[in-house]
């Protein structure tokens, strides 16, 4: 099903699809993202993608007092900053390794994380090893039947997926230069 970003059954039919368990694509901070219930949905997320490696989705989150639920890691004030945003941060997990969360800036997300009130997968909507796709077009026709429901907000022609920083050691590094810029004086 798709059904346009403005219309007033939106929000409902994203908490009802994500809250049952389904993956939707919808407008996040910057690009189209494929996004699903943690930690339910990560296996149908990596077919729809056929994504067949192990690599960890990013999370997102309703606001930074929920990296608490993941780590044991304070964020870093100067970090903080830059959030709500399209900044991810790889934080050191609390059972070992690392994990990725973002707070996003963009409103409609936030009232669905507060909607639904777990956090979020996302990833880019893509076929895993292509670029993101930014023509929902293309979107409609490449996963209309591989999720649950699309969000057509239009096109995203030329949008910048998160910045993506590593903040589980010193010197905090980028791995992913994207849509936020951070500060030369954080990478130091």
């Amino acid at each position: 099903m798709v059904i346009k970003k403005g219309d007033r059954r939106t929000l409902p039919l994203l908490a009802e699809n994500l809250s049952a368990g389904g993956i939707v694509i919808m407008p996040c901070d910057t690009i189209y993202g494929i996004v699903g219930r943690v930690p339910d949905t990560e296996a149908r997320i990596r077919a729809a993608k056929g994504r067949g490696e192990t690599n960890p989705f990013l999370m997102l989150i309703a606001s930074q007092l929920e990296v608490e639920r993941f780590s044991n890691l304070s964020i870093d004030p100067r970090v903080a900053s830059l959030w709500p945003g399209p900044l991810t941060l790889v934080v050191p997990a609390r059972h070992g390794g690392t994990v990725a969360v973002r707070v996003p800036g963009d409103k409609f997300v936030l009232k669905l994380l507060a909607e639904v009130g777990f956090p979020l997968y996302s990833t880019s909507a893509n076929r895993s090893g292509e670029p993101p796709l930014d023509k929902i077009e293309k979107i409609i026709a490449e996963f209309e039947s591989r999720v649950d429901l699309i969000v057509d907000a239009g096109n995203f022609t030329g949008r910048k997926p998160s910045t993506i920083l590593d903040v589980s050691a010193k010197p905090y590094r980028i791995l992913r230069q994207g849509a936020c810029e951070v500060p030369d004086a954080l990478l130091k």
